[in-house]
């Protein structure tokens, strides 16, 4: 059966927006699991999460304190139908991306991460799918705030869109 995913990174709630915009707690609602790549900010806005979330995937980020961190890992791991995901906040830059993940994950299929408030979906030479989903409420020198959502069919990762947060 079909698994709906959201992936979302860099909320900064309360920092960057009071609050998590309708559109993007109507997607946690919706779909069957949620990566969240990290800086939460608040441990208020992970319970809120995990209160939503059908299955939460959550990391911490580098504007994540001690709580949070006590509570998430640096970096997490999930199979779903055979598909191997990680993830993690932080890749370095842009320029050898492909290259240090295929390095630090090499039986991984999807690496989720965040950090950069830039969306980005690449394939590596060996096939390792590499997915920013921006951030929702902080697009900084992008068009638009964002986040992704995916489907995992029969062990293959399907119909990944980027969707930008409505202005309403």
């Amino acid at each position: 059966m079909p698994q709906r995913l959201l992936l979302v990174s860099d909320t900064h709630v309360p920092n960057r927006a009071r609050e998590l915009p309708a559109q993007v707690w109507a997607a946690v609602e919706r779909a069957d699991v949620v990566f969240h790549a990290g800086d939460w900010v608040t441990v208020e806005l992970l319970d809120e999460f995990v209160r939503r979330s059908r299955h939460l995937v959550g990391v911490y980020g580098n504007n994540d304190g001690p709580e949070l961190r006590r509570r998430l890992p640096e970096t997490a791991n999930i199979t779903l139908e055979g598909l191997q995901f990680a993830m993690v906040h932080e890749t370095g830059p842009a320029k050898g991306r492909g290259e240090r993940a295929e390095a630090l994950y090499p039986h991984v299929d999807v690496l989720v991460f965040g950090h950069s408030h830039i969306p980005w979906d690449t394939t590596t030479q060996r096939g390792l799918r590499l997915l920013n989903p921006g951030s929702p409420t902080d697009r900084r020198r992008q068009p638009a705030c964002t986040y992704m959502e995916a489907v995992v069919d029969g062990g293959v990762l399907r119909q990944v869109e980027l969707v930008e947060v409505r202005k309403d």
